[in-house]
């Protein structure tokens, strides 16, 4: 079956145009259309699929790149693990170490340099005052009323003076050092030395933790 089409259209110069016949089959027009429609999905898939390709492309370049990566890490850990296996006795030397010095602070901890103690306590005694008797005692020394300084022992010292007040300045000279605290008289008695009066006197303190020597207490250049 053949359809006719007409047209008549004015152009610029006021002619009419001569109607134009269409003798072209309706089923071949269709079949073209179909035909272009087909060409055009064609052109999408080969499009979509080069784009597909493309992103394939890529996707593989990353996992291998990963994958690189993740061999070289392994090797890398492989390497570490050879380098620690050397120096597994120097670790064990020095935990080794570290628990003999352990041992050595909990045994010695608490020394006491009793001849630096003394030698220092010769040069503080007063002109006056003559020590007869010296006696450390280490141990919790019990705090006095109003002290909060701990003991770790206690000194008794007898001596004599030639006078209370000497009794006193030596004392006094005890609390001046860090290594005694709370210091006090047991006895204060006075006698005669011939015709000179004297005074024989007990006093004791208690030893604070500046008595310690610190020798293996202390970290090593401290």
């Amino acid at each position: 079956m053949t359809s006719l089409t007409a047209e008549t259209r004015l152009v610029g110069s006021g002619l009419a145009i001569l109607p134009r016949v269409n003798l072209l089959p309706p089923e071949i027009a269709e079949k073209r259309r179909f035909r272009q429609v087909q060409y055009g999905l064609g052109a999408g898939v080969v499009a979509a699929l080069g784009v597909v390709g493309l992103l394939f492309l890529a996707a593989a370049g990353s996992v291998s790149s990963a994958n690189d990566s993740v061999a070289a890490a392994g090797t890398r850990h492989t390497q570490l693990q050879v380098e620690t296996a050397k120096y597994a006795d120097v670790t064990g030397v020095y935990a080794r170490a570290a628990a003999a010095q352990a041992m050595l602070t909990q045994a010695m901890g608490q020394e006491v340099r009793y001849s630096q103690l003394m030698n220092d306590l010769s040069l503080r005694v007063p002109e006056n005052v003559w020590v007869k008797n010296l006696t450390f005692t280490q141990g919790a020394a019990p705090t006095p009323v109003g002290s909060s300084t701990p003991g770790i022992g206690t000194v008794a010292v007898t001596g004599i003076a030639f006078s209370h007040d000497d009794v006193a300045v030596w004392l006094e000279s005890l609390a001046a050092q860090k290594a005694y605290a709370d210091p006090d008289f047991s006895s204060s008695s006075e006698f005669l030395i011939g015709t000179r009066k004297a005074v024989n006197f007990t006093s004791t303190a208690n030893l604070t933790q500046a008595a310690l020597s610190g020798r293996f207490t202390k970290p090593a250049g401290g």
